[in-house]
């Protein structure tokens, strides 16, 4: 991005993109409590930056760790009882309501869900020996939400750190338990690069 500004906190239409993201949760059919969790350092940033926009959707702030790991592990210690939980990146404010509320559905009703959507290019995979070309139909780009009833999510986080813990799917998956895919939509970009914010903000619009 060429900032010294977190992504989440640059504008979007006006206002930080974490803004637009927490409205997406907090206007959608189940209004969940939220929980947002930022770097220690950040928190006095984004305290101004709140009340300069007078941002007042009700949300808690909790501390970040070392590692995504961490981080989530973080949150968990503030959610009480059983629960749904959702986890969301920052950065996909253009989430919809209608795949937040069928994430909720589907892992009421199996334990997870995990949103994704199916890749349009073609995939090679790196070897020792060269690249390889696999079954586009096969792969999927994983997004957010990835949303957990609360004692899986609980006992799958009692695990140490691993590596290979890039999100909470395949921390819930080390545990033993099968994920559960649903569509996602190409609409929820993450943003990274400069022109995403072009991009979220026609989608947006």
């Amino acid at each position: 991005m060429q900032s010294n500004i977190p992504k989440q906190f640059m504008l979007l239409k006006g206002r930080p993109v974490l803004m637009h993201t927490i409205e997406a949760f907090h206007s959608s059919g189940f209004a969940p409590e939220i929980i947002v969790v930022l770097n220690v350092e950040f928190q006095p940033y984004w305290e101004k930056l709140c009340e300069e926009h007078n941002f007042t959707i009700p949300h808690q702030v909790v501390s970040g760790g070392e590692h995504r790991f961490h981080s989530v592990k973080n949150g968990l210690r503030h959610v009480n009882g059983c629960a749904i939980i959702a986890i969301h990146d920052a950065v996909r404010p253009c989430i919809s309501h209608q795949v937040i509320d069928a994430a909720f559905i589907h892992a009421e009703n199996l334990g997870n869900a995990v949103v994704a959507v199916k890749s349009k290019d073609s995939i090679r995979q790196n070897t020792k020996t060269g690249t390889v070309g696999l079954k586009r139909e096969d792969i999927f780009l994983v997004q957010t939400p990835q949303v957990f009833r609360s004692e899986i999510l609980n006992k799958a986080y009692e695990q140490e750190y691993r590596s290979e813990f890039t999100d909470d799917a395949s921390v819930v998956e080390q545990s033993g338990v099968k994920i559960e895919l649903i569509e996602g939509d190409t609409r929820n970009i993450k943003i990274t690069y400069a022109d995403d914010f072009l991009v979220a903000t026609v989608f947006m619009e």
